[in-house]
């Protein structure tokens, strides 16, 4: 296994991260703990979850992810050689009144200090440890262009100030509750933003990373957030680097096989559009062309790209999780990295 250094903190992360979101949907508790056991026993070091995990969200199941992990915890003595990072959920990606479930008060989620501390104590409970490694907000709490929407909300409301969220995680790590802090879906303005506030205020934590989407079918990444990560040490914890799944070829030709994700649920549309099929297509028989397996091709070039701190694989079986921890032994040479910047040039981010 790879490791990388998690911002500029004093954390080293294993290249391959666990991601978990489909523990507690698709996933048993037994299935989850098995596969922590074996990512852990082949050098991954670092898990990353999310208070309203698994997914899709639904108030029956929040909270399943973070106590299953929270089980597992408590059978071993080695805690402290885990990166755990969770995530805190503020204001939705659409019209507030989404999750209101999330919250004691029954109120919209916000990342407010009294929500963040409310939502930290919770995890901490799931997870049963004393301390969360990298805290992440799930996504700003203004609104933005992200889960497939095409265009800036203009009319947006008022949302939480940053400088607000900041000064609650300052707390948490004060208070020993975090060790450092992260962003998720968030901006090259709102990073920066982050970035100026701490500089400004060295009393207030600096965002170590952003876990932003990544694959061959959504590199929109590289188009301004990479020169902040070169720039501020920001690490990208690439998520969807499989795009759900589909850059296996598994749904190609309208396929939808029994048990797959957007077999069972039909709210990822930005995974299933005309151009996300054309531009697959060419990636796995550019995989076949060089006797590769096209997931672990899809993942290898993830793992490459030199602002990739983490790259966050999601599995629902075993099978699946090998072959994707193994995706850290397979080097692309020349020929297939240049194959893969010509189909890029013609479906550039389908997905996005």
């Amino acid at each position: 296994m790879e490791f990388r250094r998690l911002g500029r903190t004093d954390m080293q992360v294993s290249l391959i991260c666990l991601g978990t979101m489909t523990w507690g949907e698709q996933n048993t508790e037994a299935e989850a703990h098995a596969q922590l056991d074996y990512a852990l026993d082949h050098g991954v070091n670092f898990i990353d979850a999310a208070e309203m995990y698994p997914v899709p969200p639904k108030a029956e199941t929040q909270g399943r992810t973070e106590r299953y992990i929270g089980t597992w915890l408590k059978t071993r003595k080695d805690r402290d050689k885990i990166v755990l990072a969770t995530k805190v959920a503020g204001r939705g990606g659409g019209p507030r009144g989404e999750f209101d479930w999330l919250r004691d008060d029954k109120q919209p989620p916000n990342l407010s200090r009294r929500q963040i501390f409310e939502a930290v104590d919770k995890s901490l409970q799931r997870l049963q440890t004393d301390y969360i490694d990298l805290y992440q907000t799930h996504w700003p709490d203004r609104l933005t262009v992200n889960f497939g929407k095409a265009e800036y909300p203009w009319n947006d409301e008022a949302a939480i100030p940053i400088a607000e969220t900041l000064d609650a995680m300052a707390e948490l790590v004060k208070a020993g509750k975090i060790r450092a802090m992260g962003v998720s879906n968030e901006t090259a303005w709102g990073v920066t933003r982050h970035l100026s506030s701490a500089e400004a205020n060295p009393a207030l934590p600096r965002v170590a990373s952003i876990q932003n989407p990544y694959s061959l079918l959504n590199r929109w990444y590289e188009t301004s957030l990479s020169e902040v990560t070169k720039q501020e040490g920001v690490g990208l914890l690439a998520y969807s680097p499989l795009a759900m799944g589909v850059l296996s070829g598994k749904y190609l030709g309208g396929a939808r096989p029994a048990g797959a994700r957007l077999s069972l649920f039909t709210r990822f549309t930005r995974y299933s559009n005309p151009r996300v099929e054309r531009a697959t297509e060419r990636y796995v028989a550019l995989a076949q062309q060089h006797g590769l397996d096209p997931c672990q091709m899809a993942l290898a070039y993830v793992n490459s790209r030199p602002f990739v701190t983490s790259n966050i694989i999601g599995a629902t079986s075993l099978a699946q999780l090998k072959a994707d921890i193994d995706s850290i032994t397979v080097k692309l040479s020349q020929e297939v990295i240049d194959g893969i910047e010509a189909i890029h040039r013609e479906h550039p981010n389908p997905s996005a």
